[in-house]
């Protein structure tokens, strides 16, 4: 039977991005290391077994130019790992390199395009990689006081760690773990141990041994550490007696193990242990409940409850209509209410599915800086403040270009030159700080940061021949102008005008999100990105304006407030394009009615009794409808055709009529009423006085 290997394509790709995103974080983690001087063993051992593992695979299904690369790099990797871990910053930058014609090959595949054959100039440096670490692999021999069945199960590398750390200062232990019952059932295993004492220390070996214990058990687990803490903390990570410490650098009589010597050997979990005490440490262990999807079946399947939303909202008008006619629809409400309950859980399910995780999707940020660093001469670290944040893979796709865009503006323009950072009192290194936090409107709010020369107004403005703007929003404007650069010539980095102008296109216009800045002339610029966590199915009030029916996303209203015409003020700019102003909580805000944004007759004269409060360019403004008819879910259809795309229209909906209804982008359309320029909030508030 013959085997088409391209039916394993899917599998390997998805297998092979994740060791190779693991690979790029190991390989940054080793550059920062060499850059303090310091050796990371077990990283060199990490980034060995993820191109291994890629080798292994690239075989399956016969691409020779990966495992060639692969190979090569997986052999100087192991002459280090024989070495200590010890990697030069240039033996770092060509296994990047190799890294980088691995990725290239990989997109190949992926889109199903010629692999290209390893470029041979890059073999043949990768082969003189690995000749050099063999010539320098020389094993150093720790003298340890440890019992001769444990000391040969230590590799050369785990050896020459512990040496190098004496060597450094550092005290070298042996910690004796004894589980029980009793232990864990407080919580306490080996695993939570080793999380424990990871924070005190090194880890380098973790070792199951049997042989009789205090407490009757047979079971004991040796943690071998490199610490500079006290012994103190170090047993209470440990729980306390009967576990122990002693050195390793020790006599082994200086400090006698209050158990007979234990031997070495495979043995079961002692009874009573909960099955984390898992007896395989030196693999990481993978998630056996792990199960890859493709994207277009979870698209697939959030096109099929966008289709019940549809119909649930079809069901419910027919329900209302037969209530209406006299008819008994107390059972069909209660059904009807269930069904949305269930409705909303399925859908909840199928998109908490298509979340990703924030920290995976900038995991190629820090990549990034490093290249810039390197093409800029700038010193630049870049700092991730993520946590666990989550948003939908769509808008993740779509936000990473806007974010890189404004990474490589920072360090070209924002970041000085080591030289000028000195003279003006700064540290050499420049910092970039990107953090998010998740708002209860269901947005994502992120920040980007920096510590370099700020936004000079008035030069900007004289390279876009205006005056010098007033006010954040207003510099953030001529900032995302076409063409506008402040470079007199363009580079690899930037210079050709389009980085701010596709930022405000992406989050702004595709993703209906909000975008700010601010600037401090010498001390740095902020810009903070508010995007909605899905696109696709939203909550959304549904409201009537001049007879016609509108939808706007409840992420994007602030609040909702009734009008008292009593509190309107009419200035006299209102006729030639001002606008009203109305009090909310003792602040004016200018106050449109949305029928004369969309230029429809036969609403209500004056203005309404309810309007929606939304952030336009960073202020307040009331847009005045006809009338709230409520909250649903409704799937969003955004309009693709540039001959219907409209400003202000964020897509179209169908609230279960089979008629459009069309879901407004509020401060996009408000932003044709009110124009460009700043208001003077002290003049509004005096003519509400």
């Amino acid at each position: 039977m013959s085997v088409d290997l391209a039916d394993f394509l899917p599998a390997y790709l998805s297998e092979v991005e994740e060791l190779m995103s693991a690979a790029r974080a190991h390989l940054l983690a080793l550059e920062a290391a060499a850059r303090q001087g310091s050796s990371r063993p077990r990283i060199v051992r990490d980034l060995f077994r993820a191109l291994h593992t890629i080798k292994g695979l690239s075989a399956m299904i016969d691409v020779e130019p990966i495992v060639s690369i692969s190979h090569w790099m997986e052999a100087a990797l192991r002459h280090a790992d024989q070495s200590g871990g010890e990697l030069s910053e240039p033996s770092l930058e060509l296994l990047m390199e190799g890294l980088s014609a691995i990725e290239q090959r990989v997109r190949q595949l992926s889109d199903r395009k010629t692999v290209q054959v390893a470029p041979p100039e890059l073999l043949e440096r990768l082969q003189g990689l690995e000749s050099a670490a063999e010539r320098q692999a020389q094993p150093q021999k720790a003298t340890l006081a440890l019992e001769p069945a444990l000391s040969r199960k230590l590799s050369t590398a785990e050896q020459a760690q512990l040496a190098a750390g004496v060597a450094a200062g550092r005290r070298a232990l042996r910690l004796d773990y004894i589980p029980s019952a009793e232990r864990s059932s407080q919580g306490l295993t080996i695993n939570s141990v080793r999380e424990r004492a990871s924070r005190l220390a090194e880890l380098v070996k973790v070792m199951p041994v049997s042989g009789p214990t205090p407490g009757g058990g047979n079971l004991t687990f040796v943690l071998l550490v490199l610490t500079d803490a006290e012994d103190a903390a170090l047993l209470e990570a440990l729980g306390g007696p009967p576990a122990t410490l002693r050195p390793l650098t020790a006599p082994a009589a200086a400090q006698p193990v209050p158990t007979p010597a234990p031997v070495l050997a495979p043995v079961p979990a002692a009874p009573g242990l909960p099955l984390e005490e898992d007896l395989s440490f030196e693999e990481p262990r993978r998630g056996s409940g792990i199960l890859r999807v493709e994207v277009p079946r979870l698209d697939d399947a959030l096109e099929r409850v966008a289709a019940l939303v549809v119909n649930r909202s079809k069901l419910t008008r027919a329900v209302a209509d037969l209530t209406a006619a006299g008819a008994s629809t107390r059972e069909l409400q209660q059904v009807l209410q269930e069904n949305a309950r269930l409705l909303r859980d399925l859908r909840a399910s199928i998109l908490h599915l298509r979340m990703v995780r924030l920290r995976d999707v900038l995991e190629r940020l820090p990549l990034l800086v490093r290249g810039l660093r390197r093409s800029t001469g700038k010193q630049v670290r870049l700092e991730l403040d993520v946590g666990e944040a989550e948003l939908d893979k769509a808008v993740a796709d779509r936000i990473l270009p806007a974010l890189v865009h404004l990474v490589r503006n920072a360090v070209d323009h924002a970041i000085e030159a080591p030289a000028e950072r000195l003279a003006a009192g700064k540290p050499e290194e420049g910092v970039l700080r990107l953090g998010c936090h998740t708002r209860v409107s269901g947005r994502l709010e992120l920040s980007l940061s920096d510590d370099g020369r700020g936004v000079d107004a008035a030069a900007v403005a004289a390279r876009a021949g205006v005056p010098v703007p007033g006010a954040g929003t207003e510099l953030l404007d001529l900032l995302c102008r076409p063409g506008l650069s402040t470079r007199q010539a363009a580079d690899a980095t930037s210079g050709r005008g389009m980085g701010m102008d596709i930022v405000k296109r992406i989050v702004v216009e595709q993703l209906g999100g909000a975008l700010h800045l601010e600037t401090r002339p010498g001390q740095g610029t902020t810009f903070t990105l508010s995007v909605p966590l899905t696109i696709t199915i939203v909550e959304a009030f549904i409201f009537e304006c001049a007879t016609l029916r509108y939808a706007v996303a409840v992420s994007t209203v602030e609040e909702i407030i009734e009008v008292d015409p009593t509190r309107i003020v009419h200035p006299p700019g209102e006729a030639q394009g001002g606008a009203a102003l109305v009090d909310r909580r003792g602040v004016a805000v200018p106050l449109v009615h949305l029928a004369q944004l969309l230029r429809r007759e036969g609403g209500r004269d004056g203005f309404a009794p309810k309007a929606f409060i939304v952030q336009q360019r960073g202020l307040p403004v009331a847009f005045a409808v006809d009338r709230l008819l409520g909250q649903q879910e409704i799937v969003l259809r955004p309009l693709e055709d540039p001959l219907v795309r409209v400003p202000g229209v964020a897509g179209a909906t169908d609230l279960g009529d089979g008629q459009p209804t069309l879901v407004l982008d509020l401060p996009a359309l408000g932003a044709t009423k009110l124009g460009s320029g700043p208001r003077s909030d002290r003049l509004a508030r005096e003519a509400l006085a």
